[in-house]
């Protein structure tokens, strides 16, 4: 797999006894996930979905060019928590004004008055909202925090929370 996948889904548990499987979907519109055509697992194995009903589909594993579907409840369950990868160019083009989170790893974050503060490392959101990782910092990434994203020049402005701990230690 190229190094520039993203991560559109997540296999679940299964669904009944034919085979079916609960589907966690990051794309727009959960449903879309299937119009991309063969998702990776980032292992080498490709895989075809089709909708069952919402949130339920059915799975083939591309086997020899040909889909392979999962007929049982135990088959089903050994693809839990199989990721469902696509690479970066297979994505529409965002709007303008918009940008991938995934664009914004390895920009370069300054801090309003020019001073450099480091590589983001890595996006992070756990439910309550995306957050920057750069170096020791974790910025929330909010308009306030993160007043100015330019993709085209690879770099953002981080305007830092006015308290931060560091290593256990509070810095202002």
């Amino acid at each position: 797999m190229p190094e520039r996948t993203i991560l559109l889904g997540v296999i679940g548990r299964p669904h009944g006894v034919q085979g079916f499987v609960h589907v966690t979907s990051y794309t727009a519109d959960p449903a879309d996930i299937a119009g991309y055509g063969l998702l990776a697992d980032g292992r080498g194995r490709l895989f075809r979905l089709r909708w069952q009903a919402e949130g339920v589909a059915r799975v083939a594993e591309i086997v020899d060019g040909k889909p392979v579907w999962v007929s049982s409840r135990e088959d089903a369950a050994k693809l839990t928590n199989t990721r469902l990868l696509v690479e970066r160019d297979r994505l529409p083009a965002p709007a303008e004004d918009e940008f991938y989170l995934t664009d914004l790893v390895g920009l370069a974050a300054f801090a309003p008055d020019g001073r450099e503060l480091g590589t983001i490392a890595a996006v992070h959101d756990y439910g309550a909202g995306a957050s920057l990782e750069i170096g020791p910092l974790l910025v929330p990434f909010t308009r306030a925090a993160v007043p100015d994203v330019d993709i085209g020049a690879g770099r953002v402005t981080v305007c830092p929370p006015g308290e931060i701990v560091v290593d256990g230690e509070a810095r202002a």
